[in-house]
């Protein structure tokens, strides 16, 4: 069964940092689609960014909200995914979820919810002005 576990999140003021880290357990896969969502008070469950990646090659893929300001990137060995988010602002507050799934993903389709199956249960971000 895969397991996934988001840590990193927390408080911080308009400009500032933030890493989460998504460790994955539970599978064993060469290729790979990772990718973070978040979700606002009252809104749906939005995909920031995704990283697919096989023993040669990886590709990112980032919303317009989040691109220039986050970054996604693994840690293979630790079957790790990590989530720098420099600049932030209030609108980036919210849950951010880790997905996961087998397989490679084409870019268009790896920001939209219903193409993950496995989810982490989610780390809280704050922003304040």
């Amino acid at each position: 069964q895969v397991k996934l576990v988001e840590s990193g999140g927390g408080s911080v003021q308009a400009g500032g940092s933030l890493r989460l880290s998504c460790e994955v357990s539970g599978f064993k896969t060469l290729t790979r689609t990772w990718a973070w969502f978040r979700q606002a008070p009252g809104k749906e469950r939005e995909g920031v960014a995704s990283l697919v990646s096989n023993s040669q090659n990886s590709q990112t893929s980032y919303s317009d909200s989040v691109k220039g300001r986050f970054e996604i990137s693994q840690d293979r060995a630790k079957d790790t995914v990590y989530l720098d988010m420099t600049g932030l602002k209030d609108e980036d507050t919210g849950t951010y979820f880790c997905a996961w799934r087998n397989g490679w993903l084409v870019p268009k389709e790896t920001l939209k919810v219903g193409r993950y199956d496995d989810w982490g249960k989610g780390t809280q971000v704050t922003v304040s002005t």
